[in-house]
Parts: structure tokens; sequence; C-alpha cells
């Protein structure tokens, strides 16, 4: 008969090879992705590997909203072909993020996997237009206040 304490150990081997083997299938199964306009394509890099030549093209996309953020990312291969990018281009990159180490410092880098064209973004469909005009003062008043010389700025 198994006593309960050979059961607990035998439950300990095998459960942390199983958490890992679960961590790993939960990390591959992350989707991330970013939606913007691409901002700006980078020339395409060429080089020989031990495995042949290889290409590399970064591009660069603006998110939309308050505060936009550009964000730079990579197309490696036949992804190149697969994904033509042109300015202004409404895109959906999805990404997975890679870190390499060389010559003791560590480089990040976002690795484009898949790209879709024209979808609009969840947050920009969602706010509604603004009036930003409205609430603006009229060329009168701003060219009165800046004659008016009655502030203390040095400039």
């Amino acid at each position: 008969m198994v006593s309960l304490r050979e059961i607990l150990c035998i439950g300990v081997l095998f459960w942390e090879p199983l958490t890992i083997v679960l961590s790993v299938i939960i990390l591959k199964k992350s989707n991330m992705n970013v939606q913007g306009r691409i901002f700006a394509i980078l020339p395409i890099a060429t080089g020989e590997g031990k495995n042949g030549t290889w290409r590399s093209q970064d591009a660069v996309l603006e998110t939309e909203g308050q505060y936009p953020k550009k964000v730079c990312f990579n197309l490696f291969g036949d992804k190149i072909e697969q994904f033509p990018l042109t300015i202004g281009q409404l895109v959906n990159v999805h990404f997975e993020i890679d870190s390499r180490e060389y010559n003791g410092r560590w480089f990040t880098g976002i690795k484009a996997w898949k790209i879709e064209s024209g979808s609009t973004p969840a947050y920009a469909s969602a706010a509604a237009p603004v009036a930003v005009a409205q609430s603006l003062p009229n060329d009168a008043a701003v060219i009165e206040a800046v004659a008016g010389g009655d502030d203390d700025l040095p400039f």
C-alpha cells in the first residue's frame, strides 16, 4: 500500500514540471498587440548568418488618443513581403517581445508576427469627436492680449 507521504512526494516531483509547462503554454497564448498609424518605414537591413542570408525591416507606428506614443517594431524574413506597409496606413500589429544579451548588455525588441490592415482602434471609435474650435478665443482676442504688453515676460 502507498502511504500519503509517498503520494505527496510523487505529486511534488510531477507538479513542478507540470507547472512550468503550463506557464510556458500560458505565455505562448498571450496576445499582445498595438494599434495605430504607420509613422515611418526604415530601410531593409540584410546580413549573413550561420543559416544563410537574413533580412529585417523596422517600422514605427504612432498610437492614437490623447497621449500618442511611437512604437518601433521589427519584421523579419518573409514577413516583410507578407505584410507590405505604407506611411499613414492604419494597422493592428500583433507582436512578441524578445530580449537578448550581447557583450554583457541586454537588448529588447518587438517582433511582429501578424499585421491586420485597416482595423479601427477600439479607443478611437469609443471617443466622441470634440469641438475644439468653439472653445478657442477668436483671432481678435488673441491679438489684443498679445499687443496689450502688460505681461512681464522677458521675451
